[in-house]
C-alpha cells in the first residue's frame, strides 16, 4: 500500500469505542501499576531486574529531550516531526512503564539514604512526580487520542495542559534517580 500523506498513516477513526478504550486505559494503567506495587511477595525474575532502575532513569531523560524536541517541531510548524517526536516519546513511557513495573513487582524497595537538605528534597520530588504521573496517564491517552482522530483544536488545548505536566514528570523522574542511585544494591 501506498500512502501519499504520511499523516494519513497515523489516523483513527473518533469512534464511541477507540474513544472508551482511551477512557479504560487512563483508569486501567494507574491501578494496576498500583496493585503491582502493594504486591509484598515478588516474583524471582532474576538479577538482571537489577540494572532496571538505570534504564528506567535513561529512558526517562531520553523522553524528555524528546519531548522538548517534539515541542520545539511544533513551534517550527513541522507537525510531521512533531508526531515522530511524540511516537518517539510514548514508546519511551510505556517502555519505562514495563520496566518499572518488571523491577518493583521483583525487587524489594530501595531505601532513601540521604541526609540534610537532600531528604525533604527527595521526598517532595518523588512525590509531586508519583502524583502527577498517575494523572499523565489519562492527559497523555487522551491528546494522542485527539491527535490521532484529526482533533486538532481539542487537542492543542490538552497538550497545554499534558506537555509540561509530562515534561515535569519525565525530568523529575530522572532526578529522582540521580538522588536514589547510589542507594540501589
Amino acid at each position: 500500500m501506498i500512502v501519499k500523506n504520511n499523516m494519513e498513516a497515523y489516523k483513527i477513526e473518533n469512534t464511541p469505542r477507540n474513544n472508551q478504550i482511551v477512557n479504560i486505559l487512563s483508569l486501567v494503567i494507574p491501578i494496576a501499576v498500583a496493585m503491582l506495587n502493594a504486591i509484598q511477595t515478588k516474583l524471582p525474575l532474576g538479577t538482571w531486574t537489577k540494572v532496571l532502575p538505570h534504564v528506567n532513569g535513561v529512558l526517562n531523560a531520553t523522553c524528555s529531550i524528546i519531548l522538548i524536541l517534539g515541542f520545539i517541531a511544533i513551534k517550527n510548524k513541522n507537525i510531521e516531526l512533531h508526531r515522530k517526536f511524540m511516537g518517539v516519546a510514548f514508546v519511551l513511557g510505556s517502555l519505562f512503564l514495563v520496566s518499572y513495573v518488571s523491577y518493583h513487582i521483583s525487587n524489594e524497595p530501595t531505601k532513601f539514604g540521604g541526609t540534610g537538605w537532600l531528604r525533604p528534597t527527595y521526598y517532595i520530588l518523588l512525590f509531586s512526580h508519583i502524583l502527577l504521573s498517575i494523572g499523565v496517564v489519562r492527559l497523555v491517552l487522551k491528546a494522542i487520542f485527539f491527535a490521532l482522530t484529526d482533533q486538532v483544536e481539542s487537542h492543542k488545548k490538552l497538550v497545554k495542559w499534558a506537555f509540561p505536566i509530562w515534561l515535569y514528570v519525565s525530568v523529575t523522574g530522572v532526578l529522582v534517580y540521580l538522588l536514589i542511585a547510589p542507594y540501589y544494591v
